[in-house]
């Protein structure tokens, strides 16, 4: 499977253990963690076990979340892409889902939406995906806009432990042209 994408201003490439320390800078960030569900990571150890995970996924699964960089300053901005869901939620289990995260700095200037599209383009051209989900809790007013800028159509909603998310499908012929 591809696992590096190249956009207009940004590069998606496999996480490697040196991507620790920006990782971290995102993974500690009370801001980015917000609608996240998970506590803030307080240990730089724990962000290299999570880059170990999604290298794991990428082993197992063939697809896994990608470091985004922005070319002009060769950053780890962020991460973006699509992930195999092997657990089970909102009733959907081994289901591609579309997921990001970047660092408060990059946001506003469409590198998620950027991001998005390419994942999505090797989800429905590599892959050959009918269908590619999202979710994202109600009250991330970001992320649920990048979701319906992308196609993404709302079809359901979920309870958290932190509060409602909202579930969204993409399907292949509505992305598609």
């Amino acid at each position: 499977m591809i696992m590096k994408l190249e956009t207009e201003r940004l590069i998606l490439r496999k996480f490697e253990e040196t991507d620790v320390e920006r990782m971290f800078l995102l993974d500690s960030n009370p801001e980015v963690m917000k609608y996240i569900g998970v506590p803030v990571l307080t240990e730089q150890s724990e962000s290299l076990a999570v880059i170990r995970m999604i290298q794991k996924q990428y082993q197992e699964n063939g697809i896994g979340r990608l470091a985004v960089i922005e070319k002009e300053t060769g950053l780890l901005i962020g991460w973006s892409g699509l992930k195999l869901l092997t657990e089970e939620i909102n009733g959907y289990k081994n289901i591609l889902d579309l997921g990001y995260r970047y660092l408060p700095e990059f946001w506003g200037k469409g590198y998620a939406l950027e991001a998005a599209k390419a994942s999505l383009e090797l989800g429905f051209n590599d892959m050959k995906a009918d269908v590619i989900y999202a979710h994202a809790h109600s009250g991330n007013e970001g992320s649920n806009h990048i979701l319906k800028k992308l196609g993404f159509e709302k079809t359901g909603e979920f309870t958290e432990p932190d509060g409602i998310c909202n579930w969204y499908e993409l399907r292949r012929e509505k992305y598609l042209p």
